[in-house]
């Protein structure tokens, strides 16, 4: 599928989440028995590593930053297994701890972290977690990650219910006063055991609902970053180095690789990363319909894409940016919540 092919798709399901229209298929049905013999090979063979168990990195990070009187940055994680940690031995290699460490760093502030995330949950799951984080006794987040997506890819939610409950949580989250960062669904045609046709599909239904969530997530004032296509090349170039023993979930090495995009995102998000937000033409970034911003992002590692100006000739219009990234170390131990 062609990129603009991809953004008109994804305008489409976009459109259908936002005016409750039935949108575009991932899947379509005439194929659905073509793959039925390849997914139930799949499920014999992934997720059989006894990576059930998901770590518990709720805590502040940070604390050779405290100052007297000066509260931490809050940072929540919502969404599925990817969000949560699953996969990994050791609270510091989630994810929500390497953003948590990498973020009181840049920000030379402590950093609390609270996860809400579940494995296996889908974006219908997201009204529920974010009722979570907004009814909690303690002030609402600075900053909320999102990941998900790829549960509604294998359980075959429409794609515009998916899109629809995702930018009704980037709503009210924005609405409440976080900032809101989204990484957009993984390529699921890297995973290992998955065989052709299925890994062709997976990844066309990977693609199309990850630009059609951009949409979703920036229209409603959110950030996205892509982890598709970051993570796909080195997943299926280095699956026994990014994948976890569960040959599904990522690896301590591969929640690395995407802490690494989305910290930047995450930090500009609060206004602390050092690069100018104007476009770098050398590095290929400009302002684009927010529709091609999205299927650009969704062909190209870690490109973030953020709303910049007002509905024009051709509708929304989005910032795409490719940032620098930098090392995330594995985080320290967390203390207890504040």
């Amino acid at each position: 599928m062609t990129r603009m092919s991809r953004a008109r798709v994804a305008r489409r399901i976009a459109a259908g989440a936002a005016y409750g229209g039935g949108g575009a298929g991932l899947i379509g049905a005439a194929v659905v028995g073509l793959v039925l013999a390849e997914v139930r090979l799949a499920r014999r063979h992934v997720g059989n590593g006894g990576a059930g168990r998901v770590p518990v990195a709720d805590g502040v990070y940070g604390h050779a930053y405290d100052t007297p009187g000066e509260p931490p940055l809050r940072l929540t994680m919502l969404g599925d297994s990817t969000a949560a940690g699953q996969g990994v031995h050791r609270a510091g290699q989630t994810p929500g701890a390497l953003l948590a460490s990498g973020l009181a760093a840049v920000a030379e502030r402590p950093v609390e972290l609270r996860t809400v995330a579940v494995p296996g949950a889908r974006s219908d799951d997201l009204d529920r977690q974010v009722a979570l984080v907004l009814s909690a006794p303690c002030p609402v987040p600075d900053i909320c990650v999102i990941m998900v997506g790829a549960n509604d890819v294998t359980h075959r939610m429409h794609p515009t219910r998916s899109v629809r409950h995702l930018s009704t949580a980037v709503r009210r989250l924005r609405t409440a006063g976080a900032e809101v960062v989204v990484g957009t669904c993984p390529d699921l045609g890297t995973i290992e055991p998955v065989q052709q046709p299925l890994r062709w599909l997976a990844r066309r239904a990977s693609r199309q609902l990850a630009a059609a969530q951009t949409i979703g997530v920036v229209e409603q004032g959110g950030r996205t970053v892509s982890l598709g296509d970051l993570l796909g090349p080195e997943f299926e170039a280095n699956p026994r180095e990014l994948f976890g023993p569960d040959n599904y979930h990522p690896s301590a090495e591969g929640y690395a690789t995407a802490a690494m995009a989305v910290l930047p995102t995450v930090c500009a998000a609060l206004g602390l990363w050092p690069e100018e937000e104007r476009p770098d033409v050398s590095r290929r970034e400009g302002f684009l319909p927010v529709a091609r911003a999205a299927a650009e992002a969704a062909s190209e590692a870690g490109t973030e894409v953020t709303a910049a100006m007002p509905t024009g000739p051709r509708g929304p219009w989005a910032l795409l940016k490719r940032r620098r990234r930098r090392r995330v170390p594995e985080a320290e131990p967390a203390s207890r919540p504040l």
